[in-house]
């Protein structure tokens, strides 16, 4: 009986791995406990038995993503074949490139982008703050 029950439910955080969201069941399960991962609108925990037609929401690298369970695959396989276990809802892709397109301008526009300034750059910065105050 018991086997029978194992095709039809699965773990979230094993099924987190196995659809390649995560590389280990570790960070998946990290996740989690931190709140990021709700399933059909509610927190839950680790040994969250999901099914097929759960609805799971997920901030990930602070983008979201919202997906429908489509199947369950015990086994972590190639990405194509992971792909094929979930559907991604269009309009929350949508918002996730816009966000990641403003994070990206963000960068840009930002005073140093490529990292702290140099020891020249601070001396202008410095210079600059004497002046106006």
């Amino acid at each position: 009986m018991k086997n029978e029950q194992d095709n039809h439910t699965m773990r979230l955080d094993k099924w987190l791995w196995a659809a390649r969201f995560f590389k280990t069941r570790a960070l998946a399960q990290k996740h989690i406990e931190l709140g990021r991962i709700h399933v059909n609108g509610a927190k839950v925990k680790n040994s969250k038995y999901i099914v097929v037609g759960d609805t799971i929401d997920m901030s990930l690298n602070s983008l979201p993503y919202k997906f429908k369970v489509l199947a369950l695959n015990h086994q972590r396989r190639p990405a194509p074949e992971a792909r094929l276990l979930y559907q991604e809802d269009a309009q929350t892709a949508t918002e996730r490139e816009n966000q990641k397109l403003l994070n990206e301008a963000s960068r840009i526009t930002a005073a140093y982008p490529d990292g702290r300034p140099t020891k020249r750059d601070r001396r202008q910065l410095d210079k600059v703050k004497r002046d106006t105050w």
